[in-house]
């Protein structure tokens, strides 16, 4: 490093001394530029060049010029100080988030809302901020998280599982379930379907909602889904469903699909999805996620208060969530 061919007593404002007596070629001239009187240059150059070990300048009645050595020194020194300057400056953008990396493991769906915004948002305002994504399921998401594999995960429910107590979790989207068809299928046109009726019915879903929050829709024939075609996220749902793969069934976000070959259905009686949920571990003080959580606050407005409330309550989250 360049910094490392100086002695440790040099110091920056040396080299600034320096290189303005090398500029104004005069202790008085120099001393003005650099805001301070003339004999404590003097006595600062002499310093330095008894540290250095060599005679920096030459003092003479036309002026003060550089010997060879100080001139090889003045190379040096200007290539430091530039140096330090590009450290200042990447310590700063650091600090505020600006460079960095961030890992973010979300579900399917929420590429359909509200990811899209944040994440285009995201990347104009932090355009050298490494940003790492992957779809996962959401226990697969969080096991992630847990293990310090991702930054971020966007999911669907709490999360479960041991170390989940370390996690912030706030809502961002909430969903009913829907139903998706074929526009050959007679449900189509329909605005809605009961479940009894699905329950006749193939149908396609994810293996997480299948595991999960659709064995209360169904628990009065559960057998029904022990047959139904996996689906990893919502566009195969309603790919599936366009093939005449049976009825997928999903959250209401789907609707954001734009397909000519697909119906979508309410679903009756009305039922509630876990909510989307994204979570971060409440002791990462990373100066990236807090921007990234500042972006979020500015795309789901109804998030900033219940996060301020969450983060207000967890100790280990005092340096999260400012940016």
């Amino acid at each position: 490093m360049i910094l490392q061919t100086y002695h440790r007593g040099v110091e920056a404002r040396h080299l600034r001394y320096a290189l303005a007596l090398a500029e104004h070629q005069h202790f008085g001239r120099a001393a003005a530029s650099l805001g301070i009187a003339q004999p404590p240059l003097s006595t600062q150059i002499a310093a330095l060049e008894r540290e250095i070990g060599e005679r920096l300048f030459d003092r003479t009645a036309r002026g003060v010029f550089p010997t060879a050595a100080g001139t090889a020194f003045l190379a040096r020194a200007r290539s430091a100080l530039a140096e330090m300057n590009r450290a200042r400056v990447d310590a700063g953008r650091a600090a505020r988030g600006e460079t960095g990396r961030l890992r973010l493991g979300f579900i399917g769906s929420a590429l359909l809302a509200p990811l899209p915004g944040v994440i285009g948002r995201f990347r104009r305002t932090h355009p050298d901020v490494r940003l790492t994504l992957q779809e996962l399921d959401s226990p697969a998401a969080v096991a992630a998280l847990l293990a310090g594999e991702l930054d971020v995960a966007v999911g669907r429910g709490n999360p479960r599982g041991a170390g989940v107590e370390d996690l912030i979790t706030v809502p961002i989207g909430a969903d009913h379930l829907v139903a998706v068809v074929s526009t050959a299928h007679p449900f189509a046109g329909r605005p809605s379907v009961d479940v009894e009726q699905l329950a006749k019915e193939p149908l396609v879903v994810s293996a997480d909602a299948a595991a999960s929050y659709l064995r209360t829709v169904f628990e009065a024939d559960p057998a029904v889904l022990d047959s139904a075609a996996m689906a990893r996220d919502v566009h195969t749902i309603a790919g599936l469903a366009a093939c005449c793969a049976g009825v997928g069934l999903g959250p209401n976000r789907m609707r954001l699909i734009t397909r000519s070959d697909i119906w979508f259905c309410d679903v009756e009686p009305r039922f509630r999805m876990p909510d989307l949920r994204m979570s971060f571990r409440a002791g990462d003080s990373s100066p990236v996620l807090a921007a990234y959580l500042s972006v979020v606050r500015q795309n789901c407005a109804h998030v900033g208060s219940r996060l301020d409330d969450l983060l207000a309550r967890n100790p280990a989250a005092a340096e999260v969530g400012t940016s």
